[in-house]
């Protein structure tokens, strides 16, 4: 699948090119409606938690059992949620949220953010990327409104739709969307993350669209390795670090391990 890569060495040639030349004739703004992907190795495929559960050399060999993994975080989970989930999208969220192997896959409004998590590890050798993904091409290909849904948005999708029926292949069409996760930790919102879903969990999420004909949904900002020290400082010089990401001890104590490591 032939996917647009553009190559950025400085963190500004990252702004520079998801910025648009031209403010939208709508909103007068210059902002693209893509979301963001950081990844540490360019080589990899858009692959989920669910998807990685096998490993990297047999992706997608684990899935069958995705139904017994969610099925167990519920029983397990109840004693440590503090308010009942609206619903078990929303559980899902959670799972997700916790690094439970799902088939949600990670995006953010914000290309400083995967950039944050594309270069997080500057210890390791390689080429990095951030996707970019055009979801609202997405949404129009599959007949879902220009919105990212909500996960009560999800249940309407078909008759009373629940996790189950997508584990179970309980619908009528194939599909891809995003979601806007309800605000489960203050983590979400600092990230400003969301999710993708897509019903077939035996292929990336790239191979997924491609084989939809959207490949021009996507593109890549390929970051070469020896720039990788270089955009991690200047993501540093601009606040963007787990002290920021991950508003807790444990996002305090993970900056100050990379920053002085």
């Amino acid at each position: 699948m032939a996917v647009e890569e553009i190559r950025v060495e400085t963190l500004g040639d990252l702004v520079d090119r998801v910025t648009p030349s031209e403010p939208d004739p709508e909103t007068g703004k210059r902002r693209y409606s893509g979301v963001y992907h950081g990844s540490l190795d360019a080589g990899t495929r858009l692959l989920t938690s669910l998807d990685r559960l096998g490993g990297m050399h047999q992706p997608h060999s684990k899935v069958a059992l995705e139904e017994h993994i969610f099925r167990n975080f519920i029983r397990y989970s109840r004693p440590y949620v503090a308010a009942a989930p609206v619903s078990e999208w929303e559980l899902l969220v959670t799972a997700q949220h916790h690094r439970v192997p799902t088939r949600l896959l990670d995006w953010t409004y914000s290309p400083l953010v995967a950039a944050h998590f594309a270069t997080r590890a500057t210890r390791e050798t390689g080429d990095r990327v951030i996707w970019r993904l055009d979801w609202r091409l997405v949404h129009r290909h599959f007949g879902f409104p220009e919105l990212a849904l909500l996960i009560q948005d999800l249940q309407d999708l078909h008759d009373d739709f629940t996790p189950w029926k997508l584990f179970r292949g309980e619908h009528d069409r194939d599909f891809a969307c995003m979601i806007d996760p309800p605000s489960v930790s203050p983590r979400i919102i600092a990230q400003t993350a969301v999710f993708t879903l897509i019903t077939d969990n035996r292929v990336s999420f790239d191979e997924f669209l491609g084989r939809h004909g959207l490949e021009s949904a996507l593109k890549r900002y390929l970051i070469p390795g020896h720039a990788v020290d270089r955009f991690r400082d200047q993501l540093d010089l601009v606040g963007m670090d787990e002290r920021r990401l991950f508003p807790d001890l444990d996002g305090v104590a993970a900056q100050m391990r990379r920053y002085y490591s």
